[in-house]
């Protein structure tokens, strides 16, 4: 059961002016399940993407990739779940761009304005018959209000749908934001393994959008973790349909700028929270924050020891306090002139460490009153510098092994 995380309303879900969405069931892996899922954009919108840092990249990264290159102007994103058309060699390849062509003649566009996304299992052949028989529903179906459609339609292992919408007024206009996400399993930053997509009506500077959309990814769904590993699908876009009424941002420092850039992180961050929330068979919520640190880059480096040691994940489904695991983690991050003496440990409002010992105060009973809490914060203290970092991640449970023993079956 997802930790906090409950399914979003339709009529919570603003539509974003330039953007319809279709929906369909094609069986692609499994009868009567939402599966194909198409974005339809209107002429004029920029778009900006990061990908999955894996260098074993599924074959529609590498067309994603291709045809925002090209700069041809996108137009269409077409969506398939049950299948991740990944480890397929050159045919997996010939389907993705297939799959474009086959979008592209339905809507009168050139294959390369089309934006390929597969999500599901890796090393079996991209149903493309199937893909292609279902594209014409998915366009017939598109309209502006089918945001939730779109985030059930993504699903893989997930248990609820990942959406969120925000509106923010900007000079001489209100600007539009929403955005879906699928992921719970397979999660490690540079990316998940996600799918994530957000669109606003806002009137922004082309030039700026790949930043943009790379700070997001930063500041987001680069700070999760649920497993450690990193997928070959991870995909994140950013689209901007230019609808909007305010005067068009081309400076990110500006007052519009700066609004719009906290307004669109804090939907980047609702959606990878929601990613955590529903980790495949988390029972807890864990933000890990490092202060103190000499660089950000440390402290990410004793976050990330922390949130994938299973010892430290495991303790936590217990509700265990057996906080040594965490403060092995810390020693074992990478740092090597850390000063032990100098680290405290925290779990929410309990002092648990200091000097690098316990606390003399520090009683179990406290220790265990917070790990049995659904929603818990680790803070660590390491005595270094001004740096801090913010990750979020979960537990491991019973259930994480059996979701991924059986998830081919």
């Amino acid at each position: 059961m997802a930790v906090s995380l409950f399914p979003p309303r339709a009529e919570a879900l603003f539509p974003v002016p330039g953007v319809r969405i279709g929906v369909t069931e094609a069986g692609i892996r499994k009868p009567g399940r939402k599966d194909l899922t198409v974005f339809l954009l209107d002429d004029g919108a920029a778009v900006a993407g990061v990908f999955t840092q894996n260098r074993f990249c599924a074959a529609p990264v590498q067309v994603c990739r291709d045809h925002l290159a090209r700069g041809a102007g996108i137009r269409a994103l077409v969506i398939n779940t049950g299948n991740a058309n990944a480890g397929t060699g050159q045919s997996g390849l010939v389907h993705a761009r297939a799959t474009c062509v086959a979008l592209a003649r339905l809507l009168q566009l050139a294959p390369e304005q089309v934006l390929p996304f597969s999500t599901g299992v890796i090393m079996e052949p991209l149903p493309f018959d199937r893909i292609e028989a279902g594209l014409p529903a998915a366009v017939a179906n598109a309209a502006a209000d089918h945001w939730l459609r779109a985030a059930e339609g993504i699903m893989t292992t997930d248990t609820v749908p990942k959406a969120a919408s925000r509106r923010v007024r900007l000079s001489g206009g209100e600007v539009t934001i929403t955005g879906i996400a699928k992921g719970a399993g397979m999660i490690r930053p540079n990316m998940a393994t996600m799918l994530g997509f957000i669109a606003t009506d806002a009137c922004i500077d082309p030039a700026m959008m790949q930043t943009l959309v790379m700070e997001l990814a930063d500041a987001s769904f680069n700070r999760i973790t649920i497993d450690g590993d990193t997928s070959t699908n991870d995909s994140f876009l950013l689209v901007a349909t230019q609808q909007a009424m305010h005067t068009p941002i081309r400076d990110a420092a500006s007052e519009d700028g700066r609004r719009l850039r906290a307004a669109l992180l804090e939907v980047a961050q609702t959606l990878a929270q929601a990613i955590v929330r529903d980790g495949e068979g988390a029972t807890k919520f864990i933000t890990v924050r490092v202060e103190g640190g000499a660089s950000a880059e440390e402290c990410r480096k004793v976050a990330y020891a922390i949130a994938h040691s299973p010892l430290v994940k495991t303790a936590f489904y217990a509700s265990d306090p057996n906080l040594g695991r965490i403060l092995a983690a810390v020693g074992y991050a990478g740092i090597g002139d850390l000063d032990q003496t100098r680290i405290d440990l925290y779990l929410d409002d309990v002092h648990v460490v200091t000097g690098g010992g316990r606390h003399p105060d520090y009683s179990e009973a406290d220790g265990q009153r917070v790990m049995k809490q659904a929603e818990i914060q680790v803070r660590v203290g390491l005595g270094r510098g001004t740096h801090a970092e913010t990750i979020w991640t979960c537990d491991l449970s019973h259930d994480y092994v059996s979701i991924n023993a059986d998830y081919r079956s």
